[in-house]
């Protein structure tokens, strides 16, 4: 990513002819239970633009996947989930459906949630969800205490 930001960044302001970073921090990713937070995820991304104010509604938003999902607009980018295949046997039925997940803002529970899980690199999913995570990466992952372990020998006799 790094390299790839520094070509890209560096071609844009060749190309536009001005100077300085296009984007703040790292690149931040979370592992999520899919079957659970797809959706879900797709609703907090499509529903940035909104929040942000920058338009009033997902398909106002040009670099938004929702024509797409919602109304079939052509995206050769774009490749459909199962998960989103399962909102329907026809496409209408599909794009009728992803509308509907639309008319309900997200909950400041689930917002948080997802932002949370970003900010920190946590996956987003259940506790066995988190459990078979550890299990493939052989480490612990989400909350740990910060600073060294204690050493509960010490001071004893």
């Amino acid at each position: 990513m790094s390299l790839t930001g520094q070509h890209y960044v560096t071609y844009i302001n060749h190309t536009y002819r001005r100077s300085g970073t296009l984007w703040e921090g790292r690149h931040k990713a979370s592992i999520i239970n899919a079957e659970t937070y797809l959706l879900l995820c797709y609703r907090y991304i499509e529903l940035n633009p909104v929040r942000a104010g920058m338009v009033h509604t997902p398909e106002d938003y040009p670099w938004s996947s929702y024509r797409y999902h919602a109304w079939g607009k052509e995206n050769r980018l774009i490749e459909d989930h199962y998960l989103y295949r399962g909102l329907g046997l026809t496409e209408e039925e599909r794009r009728y459906r992803y509308r509907e997940l639309f008319k309900y803002e997200l909950s400041e529970r689930d917002v948080h949630q997802i932002r949370h899980t970003i900010h920190y690199n946590y996956p987003l999913g259940n506790d066995r969800f988190k459990e078979m995570i550890e299990e493939t990466l052989q480490r612990q992952v989400g909350y740990a205490k910060r600073g060294r372990p204690i050493d509960e020998t010490c001071g004893q006799n």
